[in-house]
């Protein structure tokens, strides 16, 4: 008997955590699984991604809440919805925005603010006098207002200034990067790129680290490298400040599986970390690797090359971003998925090429 409830328990956490995405048809919203089947079939007018076990829709010119089987738990009722994140989304009603729980009662308690921000990672921003502080889903505040300015959470971290000087902070209010740079980047593995006076360099576990003739940073990838360019060429260095790679390209994108797209003379191709191309530079545009394929362009469209630059899947299609709620610029494949478009039509390939369930109008990315 505890087997036979076990087994149940583990199946229902996995129905409840399984990824799905949003797509439309003849003009209706609904929602696939990576095995391709309907979750949901396309009978909305509207929808948001799924988002804390629930989605937001518009029927009938209403916006309400459903489940992963598209059965209402929140009636149609309000005249606009956001994302439910930590248990609270923020909802519209007669011009009026509130929070509410996923009973779909109004919450209060929330401390006064000059708007109602959304939460992301189990936080939201409150604005009083011209200042922006944080609160928590239980309304606590876990950072008083003083900041002039925080930028929306990007993978758990914010960027926040004060007094025209930028740092950055984390959902529970610590400031992990202190506002004392005229600019700084993205924060990853307690890393950022940032500004100081005339110098750059980068923030690594809170102490800046100078690179000299540095002028800009690219973006991070999936390892502890980081694009950096000197005069007017590209390298890469470590987050010690290191040059790993010696500044010798066009233009380079981020670090994965120990391979990074640069560009020499106007075509891109693959580095490893010794600075040999083992992919030639051959293609208009390239993306870095995941999960073994990367996206190319060959001129004419884009196609998936694996790690040894051999074609596996032609370059027929189009990567760039579709219509997503939160515009996600994620381009190759994600989790054993590549969202493409073809023909005007927006769908998922599978690495073999194969194409999953069917072509839609519109096409997100696949969501827990």
């Amino acid at each position: 008997m505890k087997k036979i409830f076990f087994l149940s328990l583990i199946a229902f956490q996995f129905v409840n955590a399984q990824e799905l995405a949003l797509v439309k048809k003849d003009g209706k919203f609904g929602l696939i699984t990576k095995e391709g089947t309907f979750a949901v079939e396309p009978k909305f007018d509207s929808a948001r991604d799924f988002s804390d076990g629930l989605a937001a829709v518009k029927q009938n010119g209403k916006w309400g809440y459903v489940d992963r089987k598209g059965t209402f738990v929140i009636p149609a009722t309000f005249d606009n919805a956001r994302d439910f994140n930590s248990g609270i989304a923020t909802i519209e009603k007669k011009a009026v925005w509130y929070y509410i729980n996923k009973q779909g009662e109004i919450l209060k308690g929330n401390p006064e603010s000059d708007k109602l921000f959304d939460f992301h990672y189990g936080a939201a921003f409150f604005r009083q006098a011209d200042k922006v502080g944080i609160i928590n889903n239980k309304f606590e505040i876990v950072l008083a207002p003083k900041y002039d300015v925080i930028r929306a959470f990007y993978n758990g971290y914010a960027k926040a200034a004060v007094n025209d000087k930028w740092g950055i902070v984390d959902p529970s209010g610590k400031e992990v990067v202190e506002a004392i740079y005229d600019e700084v980047g993205d924060y990853y593995n307690n890393t950022t790129w940032a500004k100081k006076g005339k110098d750059y360099g980068l923030v690594h576990n809170g102490q800046f680290i100078k690179i000299d003739d540095v002028s800009e940073f690219g973006a991070f990838g999936t390892q502890d490298l980081i694009a950096a360019k000197k005069g007017a060429k590209w390298g890469f260095v470590n987050f010690e400040g290191q040059w790993v790679l010696k500044p010798l390209f066009d233009k380079t994108k981020p670090f994965s599986n120990n391979l990074a797209p640069v560009r020499i003379r106007e075509k891109w191709g693959y580095t490893n970390l010794e600075g040999i191309c083992v992919v030639q530079p051959m293609f208009y545009d390239a993306e870095p690797f995941s999960d073994g394929l990367a996206a190319v362009n060959k001129g004419y469209g884009w196609g998936f090359i694996n790690e040894s630059g051999i074609v596996v899947i032609p370059a027929d299609y189009e990567i760039s971003a579709a219509f997503g709620s939160y515009m996600r610029e994620e381009k190759g494949f994600i989790g054993g998925l590549a969202r493409v478009k073809r023909n005007g039509k927006w769908g998922f390939l599978k690495p073999d090429g194969k194409l999953l369930i069917e072509w839609f109008q519109n096409a997100e990315l696949f969501q827990e």
